[in-house]
């Protein structure tokens, strides 16, 4: 949000150039907040209507109260749900192998969700079956990263090395009907969804969204997340201001929930614990909420984004992931799971399973052959270049390839040391992290000795091979975890630039920012 942060700040300032004089003092949100943007904007507005009431009494005769008319105020849920009596129009839809079909449904579903972003495509590109599912971790070790390889079963997609795969996870269809039985809808009936404003609607040109009907159950199981993500602050002032709630108790706890004066209850109940829809409505049982204000309240299902570990130059007809399988105990103990990864590791190669899949650009350009690389990928972020490493072993047959130093990071050599017969293999008998080709593998365990031992440390011992890349036109390719790694790298860089050189710090950082402008710079990193 920096960036609007800068619009208000230089709009405050222009006003106040101008001579304007602020009615209250310029507030400033943070969507990174743990309770979002309402941490600061709850307060903000309270000043903002309490002041106005003090300067304009007869307009705002409600003062800081003002805003408290939500009946009003919120009006009519922004999408309409039309049931339709057609019969057995989606029959086949549990047993469905035609993929056109599935990929038909899928893209109605989502066209028709008010979650859906702009222009994003509704249909997958693609159908994929798990073909092997395997650890890359030591079953005793606290996180389990497993390798994926999955074959096309509709068409054959074109991808590159640093392409991205998103995958739309399944829920659990125990609790998609736990949801629809708890919200006393039949998930037989078929539905059509649209915004209220119709001129406000995306259509997907290749989806007949709004004139095709769909099972409601299987809208649910598409596009609303009622099993994994925590609803927003939204959901349950809307809630309460409607007055769903029919127990007084729960209205009262709800209202208080969605007050400026609860929102630090709120997110210590919802957002911390990461409660799910389900769960908050069970919580609630007196909330009796129409459809469409669940269609518009609930967390739509996204897709989950994986960076591809594999060569299409190596595997044709494949598709590769390195996933670490998401699990955490929340401070009151319950244990969560992320929906996807938790999802994929559970999937057994021998069943045929078709997983609906997008592919999309990501941030690591593939780069040409003649290239000399220096990559940087501890932990899951070495699946990208797993897939570099690939097509440079499939190109090396038949031309020269550039020297390629990897630095690999990990907890410890026997626990997570993910793909080590791979990184070794290529780092033997003239493969492409062999010395003899110029290149190199250097892995850092950062506790399998009292002082931590990370990537950064390995660059720096490779301090004079860096430089001597870098000045041979070498490419950076940075990929993993964005808390401190990326900036932790880029100073590393810094140090042995400044070092290697004998210029000043300052000129590194100038020749960094250079590299970064002409595109030999590459980040991607996820939280």
């Amino acid at each position: 949000m920096w960036w609007l942060q800068f619009v208000a700040k230089k709009l405050d300032k222009r006003l106040s150039d101008l001579g304007a004089t602020a009615v209250v003092e310029r507030g400033l949100g943070d969507d990174q907040h743990p309770s979002g943007y309402e941490a600061a904007l709850d307060t903000w507005l309270s000043s903002l209507w309490s002041r106005l009431n003090e300067i304009k009494p007869h307009f705002f005769p409600k003062g800081p109260d003002f805003l408290v008319s939500n009946e009003e105020l919120i009006g009519l849920p922004k999408v309409q749900v039309t049931y339709h009596n057609v019969d057995d129009m989606d029959s086949r839809l549990s047993t469905a192998t035609d993929f056109k079909y599935l990929q038909m449904q899928i893209g109605r579903a989502r066209s028709m969700s008010s979650g859906k972003v702009p222009h994003e495509k509704s249909k997958p590109d693609a159908f994929l079956k798990m073909v092997k599912n395997f650890p890359l971790t030591r079953a005793s070790h606290e996180k389990d990263v497993r390798h994926f390889e999955f074959e096309f079963v509709s068409q054959v997609i074109k991808y590159e090395i640093g392409d991205v795969l998103e995958v739309l996870p399944s829920q659990s269809p125990a609790a998609v009907d736990s949801f629809i039985q708890r919200c006393n809808l039949d998930p037989e009936s078929l539905i059509t969804v649209h915004p209220r404003e119709m001129e406000n609607c995306h259509i997907d040109n290749n989806v007949n969204t709004l004139d095709v009907p769909i099972k409601l159950r299987t809208f649910v199981e598409l596009t609303m997340d009622v099993t994994s993500a925590s609803p927003r602050r939204y959901f349950f002032e809307a809630r309460s201001c409607i007055f769903f709630a029919t127990a007084e108790h729960e209205k009262e706890r709800l209202q208080y929930f969605a007050s400026p004066e609860g929102r630090d209850d709120l997110y210590q109940y919802n957002q911390k614990e990461r409660r799910t829809v389900l769960e908050v409505l069970e919580d609630f049982p007196s909330v009796q909420m129409p459809f469409e204000w669940f269609v518009q309240l609930v967390p739509p299902l996204k897709n989950r984004a994986f960076s591809i570990s594999s060569s299409p130059l190596a595997h044709p007809t494949q598709v590769h992931l390195t996933v670490d399988v998401v699990s955490w105990t929340t401070p009151f103990k319950r244990k969560r799971q992320g929906l996807c990864s938790t999802w994929l590791a559970s999937l057994d190669p021998e069943q045929s399973i078709y997983i609906p899949v997008w592919f999309h650009k990501g941030l690591l350009p593939p780069p040409p052959p003649s290239l000399p690389l220096i990559v940087i990928g501890p932990g899951t972020g070495c699946a990208p270049f797993r897939g570099f490493v690939e097509e440079r072993a499939v190109q090396s047959q038949s031309s020269t390839i550039a020297p390629t130093l990897l630095f690999f990071g990990c907890r410890n050599e026997n626990n997570d040391f993910l793909y080590r017969d791979f990184w070794l293999s290529h780092s033997e008998n003239d493969g492409v992290l062999s010395e003899a080709k110029g290149g190199g593998f250097y892995a850092a365990f950062s506790r399998d000795q009292p002082q931590k031992v990370y990537v950064q440390h390995k660059m720096q011992e490779q301090s004079e091979r860096i430089w001597n890349l870098l000045c041979e036109g070498a490419a950076i390719y940075v990929a993993g975890s964005s808390t401190k790694m990326p900036s932790d790298v880029m100073v590393a860089f810094e140090e042995i630039i400044s070092k290697e050189s004998g210029a000043p710090r300052e000129s590194a950082v100038r020749w960094l920012r250079s590299l970064e402008k002409a595109g030999k710079y590459h980040v991607e990193a996820w939280s």
